[in-house]
């Protein structure tokens, strides 16, 4: 990984993350994903879903096909082609579609139906990569990974909270940089305010309640 840019563990630094957290933490003390699941399992598929799909979307496919399956043995019952009449929404449902069952029976096979939770047997799952098990790492198991995806590359970045030119770089920094007491929840709080406030186009700079710590040379009050 490349060497960390002058001054990122500042003191200096080191209390602007912790500020960016602590406003973070005291709007949303209890986040979560917006994907809705009731068990490991759910959250997994979901997840597989999520790849270049809005959490509406997913949540709205999944709404449909959980009643009549939401275990490894029942939706591999549906078969892959069963299953594509509920995600048929779901962008890449075809591969999805083939990936799900694929993984439903590993699980099976493998797991005794259930989730691993470990990061090697995860990604060893079709459709699953790093981002895919640190979502389920954190959000199923509590552990405290920091899944980036194109939300949180852009805060990281453009606040300056943790630069880098890939995911990874900017996981590896953000996991060596936050703070020890947020590192559980840092990923649904900076991932929402990429979402709600940090936007792509046009981030709500006037809206921001970090606006005192961002880095980000471009800032639109109107």
């Amino acid at each position: 990984m490349p060497d960390a840019p002058r001054g990122e563990d500042s003191a200096v630094n080191r209390e602007k993350r912790t500020a960016i957290f602590r406003t973070l933490q005291a709007r949303l003390p209890s986040p979560t994903t917006e994907l809705e699941f009731r068990t490991p399992f759910e959250l997994l598929i979901a997840v597989i879903l999520s790849a270049q799909a809005t959490d509406v979307g997913v949540n709205k496919a999944t709404a449909q096909l959980y009643p009549v399956a939401r275990t490894p043995e029942s939706i591999l019952a549906l078969g892959v082609d069963g299953l594509k009449r509920y995600i048929r929404s779901i962008g890449l449902f075809n591969s999805k579609a083939e990936n799900i069952i694929k993984t439903c029976r590993i699980l099976i096979e493998k797991h005794n139906g259930e989730v691993p939770r470990s990061r090697k047997e995860l990604e060893a799952l079709p459709g699953v990569g790093r981002k895919t098990a640190n979502v389920i790492l954190n959000t199923a198991f509590g552990e405290p990974t920091i899944a980036v995806d194109t939300h949180i590359f852009r805060v990281s970045n453009r606040t300056g909270l943790a630069k880098g030119k890939t995911p990874l770089e900017v996981e590896k920094r953000l996991l060596r940089l936050t703070p020890d007491e947020f590192k559980k929840n840092a990923h649904h709080w900076l991932i929402l305010h990429g979402r709600y406030v940090c936007k792509a186009r046009k981030p709500l700079c006037g809206e921001c309640p970090i606006i005192e710590c961002c880095e980000y040379t471009k800032k639109e009050l109107a």
